[in-house]
């Protein structure tokens, strides 16, 4: 395999933030139970990188993420992105997607009927590139290790590390407080009132 090109600017993306580029770029991000969704248009020279959780504790099976709440959120993290990436001269219908993330390190409870933070996120990446029409040529999703991305913008080449288990458990612990944070951030003051 050929080794990364040294010498790139490099950008960190953290949980929560995105970056765009035509300029040749090493995005690099640390992923647990996140998703980053590497998406770059060939013809245009434009990649980009996200970096989200879906603040959800858990949801039904048998939801579609793009009507719920999780999905709304996960939307908006992804249309950012894609405008991001519009307005530096991409298509959206020449998009293509790389997909990486999700591990099981929260550790929160699983039961069957219901799907647990790092399978929402899956499961919702896989639903919105599908339902956009957004073809996915590569994926890393599951597993219970942490990963390191680096996504070179100029060749639109991933490199993936995984993370050791020690390692991954302080992912876990900053995950774990930013998702709590975005859980907080959502539930509405008392007296707030609700739109259905």
């Amino acid at each position: 395999m050929k080794l990364p090109k040294l010498g790139l600017p490099r950008v960190e993306v953290s949980p929560g933030n995105r970056y765009a580029t035509k300029a040749p770029t090493e995005i690099r991000t640390l992923l647990g139970s996140c998703i980053a969704a590497c998406l770059y248009d060939q013809e245009a020279g434009v990649a980009g990188l996200n970096h989200f959780l879906l603040a959800s504790p858990r949801y039904a099976r048998d939801m579609r993420f793009t009507e719920t709440e999780a999905g709304r959120y996960g939307i908006h993290a992804m249309e950012l992105l894609i405008t991001d990436m519009q307005k530096l001269g991409a298509s959206r219908g020449r998009l293509k997607a790389k997909i990486f993330g999700g591990a099981s390190v929260l550790g929160i409870a699983q039961e069957k009927a219901f799907l647990c933070v790092h399978e929402v996120n899956q499961r919702f990446i896989k639903e919105y590139l599908a339902t956009e029409r957004i073809r996915i040529v590569s994926e890393d999703l599951g597993g219970e290790l942490g990963r390191v991305i680096h996504f070179h913008s100029d060749t639109y080449k991933v490199f993936r590390r995984f993370i050791l288990k020690k390692a991954t458990a302080e992912i876990e612990e900053g995950e774990r407080r930013y998702w709590k944070s975005e859980l907080e951030r959502k539930r509405p003051e008392a007296g707030e009132p609700i739109l259905f």
